[in-house]
Protein backbone atom coordinates (compact mmCIF):
# COMPACT_ATOMS: atom_id res chain seq x y z
CA UNK A 1 0.00 0.00 0.00
CA UNK A 2 1.12 3.53 -0.76
CA UNK A 3 1.66 5.94 2.09
CA UNK A 4 -0.18 9.27 2.24
CA UNK A 5 2.75 11.28 0.86
CA UNK A 6 3.13 9.01 -2.19
CA UNK A 7 -0.60 9.15 -2.91
CA UNK A 8 -0.58 12.94 -2.78
CA UNK A 9 2.36 13.08 -5.20
CA UNK A 10 0.61 10.75 -7.67
CA UNK A 11 -2.63 12.76 -7.45
CA UNK A 12 -0.79 16.02 -8.14
CA UNK A 13 1.11 14.39 -10.98
CA UNK A 14 -2.15 13.14 -12.54
CA UNK A 15 -3.79 16.56 -12.18
CA UNK A 16 -0.77 18.21 -13.85
CA UNK A 17 -0.92 15.81 -16.84
CA UNK A 18 -4.67 16.30 -17.28
CA UNK A 19 -4.28 20.08 -17.03
CA UNK A 20 -1.60 20.17 -19.71
CA UNK A 21 -3.69 17.87 -21.91
CA UNK A 22 -6.78 20.08 -21.51
CA UNK A 23 -4.85 23.30 -22.19
CA UNK A 24 -3.19 21.93 -25.33
CA UNK A 25 -6.43 20.55 -26.72
CA UNK A 26 -8.58 23.59 -25.94
CA UNK A 27 -6.25 26.43 -26.86
CA UNK A 28 -6.64 27.86 -30.40
CA UNK A 29 -4.10 26.65 -32.87
CA UNK A 30 -1.87 29.51 -34.14
CA UNK A 31 -2.31 30.39 -37.80
CA UNK A 32 0.38 28.95 -40.04
CA UNK A 33 1.43 31.60 -42.58
CA UNK A 34 4.12 29.45 -44.21
CA UNK A 35 3.79 28.90 -47.97
CA UNK A 36 2.40 25.49 -48.82
CA UNK A 37 0.30 25.57 -52.01
CA UNK A 38 -0.73 21.93 -51.59
CA UNK A 39 -4.26 20.86 -52.43
CA UNK A 40 -4.74 19.40 -48.93
CA UNK A 41 -3.67 22.40 -46.82
CA UNK A 42 -6.39 24.77 -45.63
CA UNK A 43 -3.89 27.23 -44.13
CA UNK A 44 -3.81 30.77 -45.63
CA UNK A 45 -1.18 29.94 -48.24
CA UNK A 46 -2.42 26.47 -49.10
CA UNK A 47 -4.32 25.83 -52.34
CA UNK A 48 -7.17 23.66 -51.11
CA UNK A 49 -9.92 26.04 -52.31
CA UNK A 50 -8.46 26.55 -55.77
CA UNK A 51 -8.02 22.81 -56.28
CA UNK A 52 -11.62 22.19 -55.21
CA UNK A 53 -12.81 24.90 -57.63
CA UNK A 54 -10.91 23.49 -60.62
CA UNK A 55 -13.90 21.35 -61.54
CA UNK A 56 -16.02 24.52 -61.78
CA UNK A 57 -13.39 26.43 -63.76
CA UNK A 58 -12.80 23.54 -66.17
CA UNK A 59 -16.21 21.96 -66.62
CA UNK A 60 -16.27 18.40 -68.01
CA UNK A 61 -12.46 18.36 -67.89
CA UNK A 62 -10.89 15.56 -65.79
CA UNK A 63 -8.62 16.80 -62.97
CA UNK A 64 -5.79 14.46 -61.94
CA UNK A 65 -3.42 15.07 -59.03
CA UNK A 66 0.16 13.91 -59.65
CA UNK A 67 2.06 13.05 -56.45
CA UNK A 68 5.29 11.94 -58.13
CA UNK A 69 8.29 13.73 -59.61
CA UNK A 70 7.34 15.38 -62.95
CA UNK A 71 10.30 13.64 -64.59
CA UNK A 72 9.05 10.25 -63.43
CA UNK A 73 5.47 10.95 -64.53
CA UNK A 74 6.25 12.45 -67.93
CA UNK A 75 8.92 9.85 -68.73
CA UNK A 76 6.19 7.17 -68.81
CA UNK A 77 4.45 8.97 -71.73
CA UNK A 78 1.02 8.05 -70.34
CA UNK A 79 -0.35 11.60 -70.37
CA UNK A 80 -3.38 12.65 -72.41
CA UNK A 81 -2.93 14.72 -75.57
CA UNK A 82 -3.98 18.38 -75.41
CA UNK A 83 -3.56 18.37 -71.62
CA UNK A 84 -2.19 20.95 -69.18
CA UNK A 85 0.24 20.46 -66.30
CA UNK A 86 -0.23 23.03 -63.50
CA UNK A 87 2.62 23.97 -61.14
CA UNK A 88 2.02 26.43 -58.29
CA UNK A 89 4.56 27.15 -55.54
CA UNK A 90 6.40 30.07 -53.96
CA UNK A 91 9.66 29.02 -55.67
CA UNK A 92 10.05 26.32 -58.28
CA UNK A 93 13.52 24.95 -58.98
CA UNK A 94 13.29 22.64 -61.97
CA UNK A 95 16.37 20.52 -62.72
CA UNK A 96 17.78 19.43 -66.09
CA UNK A 97 15.94 16.10 -66.29
CA UNK A 98 12.59 17.59 -65.31
CA UNK A 99 13.02 20.42 -67.81
CA UNK A 100 13.88 18.00 -70.62
CA UNK A 101 10.64 16.07 -70.07
CA UNK A 102 8.59 19.26 -69.74
CA UNK A 103 9.92 20.45 -73.10
CA UNK A 104 8.98 17.15 -74.75
CA UNK A 105 5.53 17.38 -73.15
CA UNK A 106 4.94 20.95 -74.39
CA UNK A 107 6.46 20.30 -77.80
CA UNK A 108 3.83 17.57 -78.30
CA UNK A 109 1.08 20.22 -78.16
CA UNK A 110 0.38 20.44 -74.42
CA UNK A 111 0.43 23.33 -71.93
CA UNK A 112 2.57 23.87 -68.84
CA UNK A 113 1.27 26.52 -66.44
CA UNK A 114 3.69 27.70 -63.75
CA UNK A 115 3.00 30.30 -61.08
CA UNK A 116 6.04 31.02 -58.90
CA UNK A 117 8.22 33.92 -57.84
CA UNK A 118 11.36 32.16 -59.07
CA UNK A 119 11.61 29.44 -61.74
CA UNK A 120 15.24 28.51 -61.11
CA UNK A 121 18.35 29.17 -63.18
CA UNK A 122 18.10 25.99 -65.27
CA UNK A 123 14.56 26.73 -66.44
CA UNK A 124 15.09 30.45 -67.03
CA UNK A 125 18.39 29.99 -68.86
CA UNK A 126 16.93 27.36 -71.18
CA UNK A 127 13.91 29.51 -72.14
CA UNK A 128 15.94 32.73 -72.25
CA UNK A 129 13.98 34.52 -69.53
CA UNK A 130 14.90 36.14 -66.22
CA UNK A 131 12.83 37.05 -63.17
CA UNK A 132 13.69 39.40 -60.35
CA UNK A 133 11.96 39.26 -56.97
CA UNK A 134 12.01 41.92 -54.27
CA UNK A 135 12.15 40.00 -51.02
CA UNK A 136 12.00 43.06 -48.81
CA UNK A 137 8.80 43.62 -46.89
CA UNK A 138 6.71 45.87 -49.12
CA UNK A 139 4.26 48.45 -47.83
CA UNK A 140 2.46 49.20 -51.09
CA UNK A 141 -0.16 46.86 -52.50
CA UNK A 142 0.38 44.82 -55.65
CA UNK A 143 -2.30 45.31 -58.28
CA UNK A 144 -1.99 42.82 -61.13
CA UNK A 145 -3.87 43.49 -64.35
CA UNK A 146 -4.08 42.31 -67.97
CA UNK A 147 -3.23 43.74 -71.37
CA UNK A 148 -6.43 42.26 -72.76
CA UNK A 149 -9.06 44.98 -72.35
CA UNK A 150 -11.87 42.46 -71.76
CA UNK A 151 -9.94 40.97 -68.87
CA UNK A 152 -9.22 44.35 -67.26
CA UNK A 153 -12.75 44.36 -65.89
CA UNK A 154 -11.68 41.52 -63.58
CA UNK A 155 -8.50 43.14 -62.26
CA UNK A 156 -9.83 45.26 -59.38
CA UNK A 157 -7.83 43.24 -56.85
CA UNK A 158 -4.96 43.99 -54.51
CA UNK A 159 -2.34 41.80 -52.87
CA UNK A 160 -0.31 42.87 -49.87
CA UNK A 161 -0.03 40.46 -46.96
CA UNK A 162 2.66 37.81 -47.43
CA UNK A 163 3.46 38.65 -51.06
CA UNK A 164 6.65 39.76 -52.80
CA UNK A 165 6.87 41.51 -56.13
CA UNK A 166 8.46 39.35 -58.82
CA UNK A 167 8.65 40.51 -62.45
CA UNK A 168 10.16 39.38 -65.74
CA UNK A 169 13.29 41.38 -66.55
CA UNK A 170 14.56 39.44 -69.59
CA UNK A 171 12.56 37.61 -72.27
CA UNK A 172 12.52 36.90 -76.01
CA UNK A 173 10.28 39.69 -77.33
CA UNK A 174 9.93 38.03 -80.75
CA UNK A 175 8.36 34.87 -79.32
CA UNK A 176 6.87 35.93 -76.00
CA UNK A 177 3.36 37.30 -75.60
CA UNK A 178 2.85 39.60 -72.60
CA UNK A 179 -0.46 38.82 -70.86
CA UNK A 180 -0.34 40.69 -67.56
CA UNK A 181 1.60 43.17 -65.45
CA UNK A 182 1.61 45.05 -62.14
CA UNK A 183 0.14 48.54 -62.09
CA UNK A 184 2.70 51.20 -61.18
CA UNK A 185 2.74 54.92 -60.45
CA UNK A 186 4.61 55.47 -63.74
CA UNK A 187 2.19 54.59 -66.58
CA UNK A 188 5.03 53.96 -69.04
CA UNK A 189 6.69 51.41 -66.79
CA UNK A 190 5.15 47.98 -67.27
CA UNK A 191 6.31 45.28 -64.87
CA UNK A 192 5.37 41.99 -66.52
CA UNK A 193 4.11 39.20 -64.28
CA UNK A 194 2.25 36.97 -66.76
CA UNK A 195 3.52 35.80 -70.16
CA UNK A 196 2.80 33.16 -72.79
CA UNK A 197 5.80 31.47 -74.41
CA UNK A 198 5.10 29.18 -77.41
CA UNK A 199 7.32 26.10 -77.62
CA UNK A 200 6.93 23.58 -80.43
CA UNK A 201 3.24 22.76 -80.77
CA UNK A 202 2.45 23.77 -77.18
CA UNK A 203 2.75 26.65 -74.74
CA UNK A 204 4.41 27.68 -71.49
CA UNK A 205 2.23 29.99 -69.37
CA UNK A 206 4.41 31.69 -66.73
CA UNK A 207 2.98 33.71 -63.83
CA UNK A 208 4.89 35.34 -60.94
CA UNK A 209 2.23 35.80 -58.24
CA UNK A 210 1.49 32.32 -56.81
CA UNK A 211 -0.48 33.83 -53.89
CA UNK A 212 -3.24 34.38 -56.47
CA UNK A 213 -4.17 30.72 -55.97
CA UNK A 214 -3.94 30.68 -52.17
CA UNK A 215 -6.84 30.14 -49.79
CA UNK A 216 -6.30 33.52 -48.15
CA UNK A 217 -6.78 35.66 -51.25
CA UNK A 218 -9.54 33.51 -52.73
CA UNK A 219 -11.51 34.17 -49.53
CA UNK A 220 -10.82 37.93 -49.71
CA UNK A 221 -12.60 38.76 -52.96
CA UNK A 222 -9.77 38.05 -55.42
CA UNK A 223 -11.40 35.06 -57.09
CA UNK A 224 -12.21 37.02 -60.30
CA UNK A 225 -8.54 37.66 -61.04
CA UNK A 226 -7.69 34.01 -60.26
CA UNK A 227 -10.37 32.79 -62.65
CA UNK A 228 -9.14 35.18 -65.35
CA UNK A 229 -5.59 33.85 -65.08
CA UNK A 230 -6.81 30.24 -65.13
CA UNK A 231 -8.94 30.99 -68.24
CA UNK A 232 -5.77 31.13 -70.34
CA UNK A 233 -5.33 27.38 -69.78
CA UNK A 234 -7.03 25.51 -72.63
CA UNK A 235 -6.94 21.72 -72.22
CA UNK A 236 -8.96 18.52 -72.35
CA UNK A 237 -7.26 17.12 -69.25
CA UNK A 238 -5.69 18.86 -66.23
CA UNK A 239 -2.71 17.50 -64.29
CA UNK A 240 -2.15 19.12 -60.88
CA UNK A 241 1.40 18.91 -59.52
CA UNK A 242 1.40 17.73 -55.90
CA UNK A 243 5.14 17.00 -55.73
CA UNK A 244 7.06 20.26 -56.19
CA UNK A 245 5.41 21.93 -53.19
CA UNK A 246 6.89 23.73 -50.20
CA UNK A 247 4.20 22.22 -48.00
CA UNK A 248 4.53 18.65 -49.25
CA UNK A 249 4.62 16.40 -46.20
CA UNK A 250 7.61 14.10 -46.21
CA UNK A 251 7.52 11.39 -43.52
CA UNK A 252 11.06 10.15 -42.85
CA UNK A 253 10.40 8.19 -39.66
CA UNK A 254 7.55 6.59 -37.72
CA UNK A 255 7.95 9.03 -34.83
CA UNK A 256 7.72 12.04 -37.16
CA UNK A 257 4.49 10.65 -38.57
CA UNK A 258 3.10 10.28 -35.03
CA UNK A 259 4.07 13.83 -34.04
CA UNK A 260 2.56 15.22 -37.26
CA UNK A 261 -0.86 13.84 -36.23
CA UNK A 262 -2.40 15.64 -33.25
CA UNK A 263 -4.49 12.66 -32.10
CA UNK A 264 -1.55 10.26 -32.32
CA UNK A 265 0.69 12.77 -30.53
CA UNK A 266 -1.58 12.97 -27.50
CA UNK A 267 -2.12 9.22 -27.55
CA UNK A 268 1.64 8.87 -27.34
CA UNK A 269 1.82 11.29 -24.40
CA UNK A 270 -0.95 9.47 -22.54
CA UNK A 271 0.80 6.15 -23.14
CA UNK A 272 4.08 7.51 -21.76
CA UNK A 273 2.30 8.93 -18.71
CA UNK A 274 0.58 5.58 -18.13
CA UNK A 275 3.88 3.74 -18.34
CA UNK A 276 5.41 6.18 -15.87
CA UNK A 277 2.57 5.60 -13.39
CA UNK A 278 2.94 1.85 -13.87
CA UNK A 279 6.65 2.04 -13.08
CA UNK A 280 5.96 4.15 -9.98
CA UNK A 281 3.36 1.70 -8.63
CA UNK A 282 5.35 -1.43 -9.49
CA UNK A 283 8.57 0.11 -8.28
CA UNK A 284 7.21 0.70 -4.78
CA UNK A 285 9.42 -1.40 -2.46
CA UNK A 286 7.70 -3.67 0.02
CA UNK A 287 10.79 -4.02 2.25
CA UNK A 288 13.55 -1.82 3.50
CA UNK A 289 16.40 -1.03 1.16
CA UNK A 290 19.26 -3.50 1.62
CA UNK A 291 22.50 -1.70 2.11
CA UNK A 292 25.11 -2.53 -0.49
CA UNK A 293 28.37 -3.71 1.10
CA UNK A 294 31.32 -3.10 -1.14
CA UNK A 295 33.75 -6.08 -1.16
CA UNK A 296 37.34 -5.49 -0.12
CA UNK A 297 39.46 -4.57 -3.07
CA UNK A 298 42.45 -6.69 -4.03
CA UNK A 299 45.29 -4.19 -3.96
CA UNK A 300 48.01 -6.72 -4.73
CA UNK A 301 47.44 -6.39 -8.48
CA UNK A 302 47.67 -2.61 -8.32
CA UNK A 303 50.81 -2.93 -6.20
CA UNK A 304 52.39 -5.29 -8.73
CA UNK A 305 51.61 -2.90 -11.61
CA UNK A 306 53.12 -0.01 -9.67
CA UNK A 307 56.33 -1.94 -8.98
CA UNK A 308 56.52 -3.04 -12.62
CA UNK A 309 56.12 0.55 -13.82
CA UNK A 310 58.84 1.63 -11.42
CA UNK A 311 61.31 -0.93 -12.81
CA UNK A 312 60.39 0.01 -16.38
CA UNK A 313 60.86 3.74 -15.79
CA UNK A 314 64.37 3.08 -14.40
CA UNK A 315 65.15 0.86 -17.43
CA UNK A 316 65.98 -2.06 -15.18
CA UNK A 317 65.15 -4.52 -17.96
CA UNK A 318 67.29 -7.32 -16.53
CA UNK A 319 65.36 -7.34 -13.25
CA UNK A 320 62.00 -7.37 -15.04
CA UNK A 321 63.14 -10.20 -17.36
CA UNK A 322 64.36 -12.25 -14.40
CA UNK A 323 61.05 -11.84 -12.57
CA UNK A 324 58.98 -12.73 -15.65
CA UNK A 325 61.07 -15.87 -16.21
CA UNK A 326 60.75 -16.84 -12.54
CA UNK A 327 57.00 -16.30 -12.57
CA UNK A 328 56.61 -18.28 -15.83
CA UNK A 329 58.62 -21.27 -14.60
CA UNK A 330 56.74 -21.26 -11.28
CA UNK A 331 53.49 -21.44 -13.23
CA UNK A 332 54.83 -24.41 -15.23
CA UNK A 333 55.80 -26.23 -12.03
CA UNK A 334 52.50 -25.64 -10.25
CA UNK A 335 50.25 -26.33 -13.25
CA UNK A 336 51.98 -29.17 -15.09
CA UNK A 337 54.18 -30.60 -12.26
CA UNK A 338 57.33 -30.42 -14.35
CA UNK A 339 60.86 -30.02 -13.05
CA UNK A 340 62.28 -26.76 -14.41
CA UNK A 341 65.89 -27.26 -13.27
CA UNK A 342 66.95 -28.65 -16.65
CA UNK A 343 65.46 -26.85 -19.67
CA UNK A 344 66.56 -29.56 -22.10
CA UNK A 345 64.95 -31.34 -25.06
CA UNK A 346 63.04 -33.74 -22.83
CA UNK A 347 61.56 -30.83 -20.85
CA UNK A 348 60.52 -29.12 -24.08
CA UNK A 349 58.71 -32.22 -25.36
CA UNK A 350 56.87 -32.75 -22.07
CA UNK A 351 55.87 -29.09 -21.79
CA UNK A 352 54.54 -29.01 -25.37
CA UNK A 353 52.55 -32.21 -24.78
CA UNK A 354 50.97 -31.12 -21.49
CA UNK A 355 50.25 -27.50 -22.47
CA UNK A 356 48.85 -28.28 -25.91
CA UNK A 357 51.32 -26.00 -27.72
CA UNK A 358 53.27 -27.23 -30.72
CA UNK A 359 56.90 -28.18 -30.24
CA UNK A 360 58.28 -25.34 -32.40
CA UNK A 361 56.63 -22.56 -30.34
CA UNK A 362 57.59 -24.25 -27.07
CA UNK A 363 61.19 -24.67 -28.20
CA UNK A 364 61.42 -21.05 -29.32
CA UNK A 365 60.22 -19.81 -25.91
CA UNK A 366 62.47 -22.08 -23.83
CA UNK A 367 65.55 -21.27 -25.92
CA UNK A 368 64.82 -17.56 -25.50
CA UNK A 369 64.57 -18.03 -21.71
CA UNK A 370 67.89 -19.95 -21.65
CA UNK A 371 69.50 -17.26 -23.80
CA UNK A 372 68.32 -14.44 -21.56
CA UNK A 373 69.35 -16.26 -18.38
CA UNK A 374 72.88 -16.60 -19.74
CA UNK A 375 73.04 -13.01 -21.04
CA UNK A 376 74.57 -10.47 -18.67
CA UNK A 377 73.08 -7.23 -20.07
CA UNK A 378 69.54 -6.84 -21.33
CA UNK A 379 67.77 -4.17 -23.36
CA UNK A 380 64.20 -3.18 -24.07
CA UNK A 381 63.95 -5.37 -27.18
CA UNK A 382 64.83 -8.46 -25.11
CA UNK A 383 62.00 -7.67 -22.72
CA UNK A 384 59.51 -7.05 -25.53
CA UNK A 385 60.41 -10.29 -27.33
CA UNK A 386 60.17 -12.36 -24.14
CA UNK A 387 56.86 -10.81 -23.17
CA UNK A 388 55.36 -11.54 -26.62
CA UNK A 389 56.52 -15.19 -26.55
CA UNK A 390 55.02 -15.73 -23.09
CA UNK A 391 51.72 -14.05 -24.07
CA UNK A 392 51.47 -16.18 -27.23
CA UNK A 393 52.15 -19.37 -25.24
CA UNK A 394 48.94 -21.07 -24.13
CA UNK A 395 49.13 -21.98 -20.47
Amino acid sequence: MLDKRSRNILVLFGIAILSVFFIEVSRPKPINWNPSFTSEDKIPFGSHIFFEELTALFQDVPIERIEKDPFEFLKQRTYVDNSAYIFINDNLYIDDKQLEELKIYVDAGNTVFISARDFGYVFEDSLNIRTEANYKLIEESLQPTFFNTSEKKKDSVTYKKGVYKSVFTVLDTLKTEALGYFKTDAPTLQELNFIRLPYGKGTFLLHTLPETFSNYYLLHGNETYTAAVASYIKADHIYWDGYLKSGRKVVTSKMRFIFNQKVLTWSYYVLMAGLLLFVIFRGKREQRIIEVVEPLQNTSIEFTKTIGDLYFQHKDYGNIIAKKITYFLETIRSRYYLNTDELDETFIKRLALKSGNNKEETEKLIKQIKYLKEKSLHNEQDLIRLNKLIEDFKL
